[in-house]
């Protein structure tokens, strides 16, 4: 008997797992579809990675709004958008300055235009009719005052009045009867006489009335009004009513405020510098951007011999009441030389990152340029270097340019 043939690997795996041609087909298309799946995944995942790396845009639909910085540095504007901002330029030009010396000072009342009031007699003060800042007229009472000594002028003169009338009728009658021969010369005579002599006391009373300020308009002879001797301002006022008033005791202060004296002083090394009438102006912290013109007229002859300083005064217009007595001021007093100097409006220059900035038109273009600046004189600043003459450069606006260049920044970072 012959053994038994041996099978292949392949003709068992057939007997033992019969399979069709369609079912091999499918099972080959299920597997190609899961490596289809797969791969599909994988680059899904791979996709959103490579966004998050992709850097975001920040502002992007503003920039335009704002200006955009070209690439040479430059803020570029349109026309419109100049004329939103509030933009203007001018031209940078030198100017004339007088060289001028800074001084502290002080505000007084022009002396020239004060008074302090007090009666020439003593006497009870019996009303008070003035107060404290008030504005009078010249000649208008300010207080009655009651006095003893007032009361007997006054019956002095009344007297004196009566006397006058009585020898006055009786020279004139006496003339008439001498005249008509009725009585001797003699007798008219001393009836001249007695006219002269009520003449005197006449006098003599009008004018003690004169000298203790008496007007006798009262209804009382004893009480007499202190008034003012000229408009202007009660600055001072010690009245009070039923209090003793005394001619060595003032009892008001009248200031004239229209015209007010800036009162400071002048270091020795500038007194050859500054002259009597040469321009100063005055300036105080209670108006800040404002000043007031005036000029000097006085400068002392004496040094003060511990701060080797001279007295000078500058005289200042105040007719709108703006300036306060006892107010501390700066006077810019002008010297007798002259310089040429770049000047700018103070707005016009902004600090950015703590640098004195001014902008530059170029076109529509607008360079930001580093400055050097000066002293500030009356609203303007010198400036000493960054910018030429003959350069356009934003005298108004400066503030509204650095807000569109720093959100360009913004924007771009």
């Amino acid at each position: 008997m012959s053994p038994a043939p041996l099978y292949s690997r392949t003709t068992i795996s057939t007997e033992l797992f019969p399979m069709k041609p369609t079912n091999l087909r499918l099972i080959v298309a299920g597997i190609l579809t899961m490596i289809a799946l797969y791969g599909c995944g994988k680059s899904e995942n791979i996709a959103p990675a490579a966004d998050k790396q992709k850097p975001a845009i920040v502002g992007a639909a503003s920039a335009d709004a704002v200006g955009k910085a070209s690439d040479e540095g430059e803020l570029k504007l349109s026309a419109e958008e100049i004329a939103a901002a509030g933009i203007k330029t001018s031209v940078l030009q030198s100017t004339e300055l007088r060289a001028e010396i800074t001084v502290t000072a002080t505000i007084g009342a022009n002396q020239d235009r004060f008074a302090s009031i007090a009666p020439r007699v003593s006497g009870k003060v019996a009303k008070v009719m003035a107060s404290l800042g008030d504005s009078v007229k010249a000649g208008q009472p300010l207080a009655l005052i009651d006095s003893i000594e007032a009361g007997e002028a006054q019956s002095t003169y009344a007297q004196a009045v009566t006397e006058m009338t009585v020898a006055s009728a009786a020279a004139e009658r006496a003339e008439k009867l001498r005249a008509d021969q009725i009585i001797p010369q003699k007798d008219a005579l001393r009836a001249q006489a007695d006219l002269a002599k009520a003449r005197a006391v006449l006098r003599a009373a009008t004018e003690r009335r004169h000298a203790l300020g008496l007007s006798g308009k009262s209804g009382d002879p004893s009480v007499f009004a202190v008034a003012a001797p000229f408009a202007g301002t009660v600055v001072e006022k010690k009245a009070v009513l039923g209090e003793l008033a005394q001619p060595d005791k003032h009892l008001f202060a009248i200031a004239d405020l229209s015209n007010v004296w800036i009162e400071t002083n002048l270091f020795e090394k500038d007194i050859d510098k500054v002259k009597v009438g040469v321009p100063a102006t005055v300036t105080v912290n209670a108006y800040p951007g404002q000043s007031f013109r005036g000029k000097v007229t006085y400068i002392s002859s004496v040094m003060d011999k511990e701060t080797r300083t001279v007295g000078a005064r500058v005289e200042v217009p105040n007719v709108d009441g703006k300036l306060k007595l006892g107010m501390f001021a700066s006077a810019a007093i002008q010297t007798t030389g002259a310089v040429k100097e770049l000047m700018m409006p103070e707005d016009a220059v902004v600090l950015i990152q703590g640098q004195p900035t001014a902008f530059v038109q170029d076109g529509h273009g607008f360079a930001s340029r580093a400055v050097q600046v000066g002293e500030k004189i009356h609203g303007q600043v010198i400036i000493k270097g960054g910018v030429r003459a003959g350069e356009t450069i934003v005298s108004v606006g400066a503030y509204a340019l650095k807000a569109k260049m720093l959100k360009s920044q913004i924007s771009a970072d």
